[in-house]
């Protein structure tokens, strides 16, 4: 199958009046390098039979500013068709169609299933630390989870008579804020961020999966410090981290925290709570703290590329901050 050639602009988009809004996004252009990321998806669809189809790295745009606007595949479709600005992202021309919302599900589905998506969120990550960006020398780590309720969380029965409920997901309770236990149906999602919020790694599990069973996982082996709350305590983790060792201390049963461990505890928050910022403004401005689709893949996917358009909208911001700062001097 033959990618469609959407390259050369069109008269429609000659006459067209231009705005100044138009442009906010073309500085995501001056910090990723395409062509880098579009050598990660040229071996799909290499077919020859078919029509033409619209080309991976336009595909993957629109996944990016569906994840950064968190939108639902048929509400991006219909903002594709009368949004110039992500037009303009994309580099679509106005006289060509958009990609409906099944051409977005099916793209979605097919990087899961070649597993591409890991890779694509290193590739970002390498992009921003190529410009300047992202720092990993002498980086630390911030480890924390995340409850994400389930599509289908309330156990009904469908017209047949089977449960609705999302058979990959799980029940966790949890302390709130307000010191009252929450009962929550879904999954977690795992997360290495550094201390400007920067996800580095990720996983995805059922919502019963303790946080501490996928720590090492977590970990990218190049971080100067690690932290994580007290439910990542234990020997084996203090003994393998070493030096690196900022996880929050715990209290036992007839052996509670010295003011000291308290005080440690305390700044070692202030550092911490970064990553809990990242997923608030996840969950805020990009949906995710629902979960859009049935499954733990298809949930995990979802998530991915949250993370990817959360590493590119917070490198953006940095950016423009540099371009602010050196205007500033000149």
């Amino acid at each position: 199958m033959a990618w469609k050639n959407l390259t050369q602009n069109s008269l429609t988009d000659a006459l067209a009046s231009h705005h100044s809004a138009l442009e906010e996004l073309d500085a995501v252009h001056d910090i990723i390098n395409w062509k880098q990321i579009e050598k990660s998806l040229s071996s799909l669809y290499q077919g020859t039979r078919g029509a033409p189809s619209y080309p991976p790295l336009m595909l993957f745009k629109i996944l990016i500013l569906q994840a950064w606007y968190g939108l639902s595949d048929p509400a991006m479709e219909k903002q594709l068709a009368r949004d110039l600005m992500f037009r303009r992202f994309i580099d679509l021309s106005l006289s060509e169609t958009v990609p409906d919302h099944s051409t977005l599900w099916r793209f979605r589905q097919l990087l899961q299933e070649k597993e591409l998506l890991e890779p694509l969120l290193a590739k970002i990550n390498d992009q921003l630390e190529q410009a300047s960006l992202i720092v990993t020398h002498g980086s630390i780590s911030i480890i924390d989870a995340t409850i994400i309720e389930a599509k289908n969380a309330r156990p009904k029965k469908n017209k047949p008579g089977d449960s609705s409920q999302d058979k990959d997901a799980a029940y966790t309770t949890k302390a709130g804020s307000d010191g009252h236990k929450k009962t929550t149906f879904g999954y977690k999602l795992h997360a290495n961020t550094d201390e400007d919020g920067f996800i580095k790694a990720l996983e995805f599990t059922p919502a019963n999966v303790h946080d501490s069973q996928v720590f090492d996982e977590l970990l990218t082996g190049r971080e100067e410090q690690v932290y994580a709350d007290s439910a990542h305590a234990s020997k084996k983790n203090n003994d393998a981290l070493g030096d690196k060792n900022q996880i929050l201390e715990r209290a036992y049963r007839n052996k509670p925290l010295t003011e000291m461990q308290k005080q440690n505890n305390r700044r070692k928050s202030k550092i911490r709570s970064t990553v809990e910022r990242t997923f608030g403004l996840m969950k805020l401005h990009q949906g995710l703290a629902k979960a859009r689709y049935m499954g733990l893949a298809r949930n995990k996917t979802r998530a991915q590329l949250i993370a990817m358009s959360h590493n590119i909208k917070c490198g953006l911001n940095i950016f423009k901050d540099m371009v602010k700062l050196q205007d500033s001097y000149a």
